[in-house]
């Protein structure tokens, strides 16, 4: 086994509450994996067959360390790629994986808020609705997955490819959070995929375009991971709309016959031009249809990318479920469709069952 001494990293969480990140040095040997965090320095140290999950992340000028102890996951990040080499060689003799990728672009993060808030009918909002929105927000917060849904393999991760797609965990987007994407932006080419591929018009479109009715409040949920199933990543967004009929308009859009194929389409097209690349359609798109067994509606859609920096074949999967007040999407980036299909399904209806009864919604 190769041992190991690394300097100047830092580590988020802290190991305990309020403890020390910065300074970090990470040793490596047979027994485990050691860090001493801090000025004095204090010493935690992890046996390897404590560590899971352990991935190593290359982005141009700097590392990324994830691992998973005792249900935690722990990022050491380094400003510069001295190490890299040695860190690699260390990773992979434990059963970890080594991925390159490149910085994404800060714009992503108002696209993908517009987006995702299009593929449930509008741009997200919010609204001062007194002891009632307090409800709704709640509301919308409890539908959304959460890692109790997921068997004991899958961990949360904030160094996802959905990061370009899905909002942050948590933050609740309104209105005055967002603003108008700039011509020949990520947005605009993602909304041009879209409706030419539908057949609408940016004046009729509710998707992307003027059409689309404000939800009340907009949250995601984590992005959660797994080894498993060829590898997957998988994230929800709830919408909650104060009006049924206005769920029941768009669901008028997204039933036609090509939605799915359009959906995830454009999805790609605006993680793939945020990341720099001309993309203006992937060809070979699918559409999914979920199988459901509570009463609501589910349409999606399946299509393979090339994302920049990682050699691995992806699929990008997307689902819309709507029912009632509610409009959520389910995203999920995967290496084996056919292997993830059954749990995609799986949390679909998890989704589709916490817009009827607040017994199946998380807590």
């Amino acid at each position: 086994m190769t041992n190991l001494r690394s300097e100047d990293w830092s580590v988020q969480p802290s190991f305990v509450p309020n403890g020390p990140t910065s300074p970090v040095v990470l040793l490596a040997d047979d027994f485990g994996l050691t860090q001493l965090a801090g000025i004095p320095a204090v010493a935690w140290q992890t046996p390897w067959s404590e560590l899971t999950n352990l991935e190593l992340v290359r982005f141009p000028h700097q590392m990324a360390l994830f691992g998973t102890v005792g249900g935690v996951r722990y990022c050491w990040r380094h400003r510069e790629l001295t190490d890299f080499e040695n860190i690699r060689t260390v990773v992979l003799e434990h059963g970890g994986t080594v991925s390159h990728r490149k910085r994404r672009a800060g714009v992503l993060a108002i696209v993908a808020v517009v987006v995702l808030a299009s593929f449930a009918g509008g741009i997200a909002s919010w609204f001062n609705r007194g002891s009632g929105a307090a409800k709704e927000l709640a509301a919308a917060k409890a539908v959304n997955l959460t890692l109790k849904d997921l068997p004991n393999s899958w961990y949360s991760t904030t160094n996802s490819v959905l990061n370009d797609l899905v909002p942050p965990s948590g933050q609740v987007f309104t209105s005055t959070t967002t603003t108008a994407p700039a011509k020949n932006s990520a947005f605009t080419v993602a909304a041009g995929v879209f409706q030419t591929c539908l057949g609408v018009t940016n004046k009729n479109d509710r998707v992307y375009g003027a059409a689309g009715q404000q939800a009340d409040y907009q949250v995601s949920s984590p992005v959660f991971t797994t080894n498993s199933l060829g590898g997957i990543e998988v994230a929800s967004t709830s919408q909650y709309y104060s009006a049924t009929n206005m769920v029941a308009k768009d669901n008028k859009e997204m039933s036609m016959k090509n939605f799915g194929v359009c959906m995830v389409d454009s999805s790609a097209a605006l993680v793939l031009s945020g990341l720099g690349v001309n993309n203006g359609g992937t060809p070979g798109a699918t559409n999914w249809q979920p199988a459901t067994f509570t009463k609501g509606w589910a349409r999606g859609g399946v299509v393979a990318i090339t994302v920049p920096g990682v050699t691995s074949k992806l699929q990008l999967v997307e689902a819309v479920i709507t029912k009632g007040h509610y409009e959520i999407t389910l995203s999920a980036l995967v290496g084996s469709f056919t292997k993830a299909k059954g749990t995609l399904n799986t949390l679909v209806n998890t989704l589709l069952s916490r817009t009827t009864t607040s017994s199946s919604k998380a807590v």
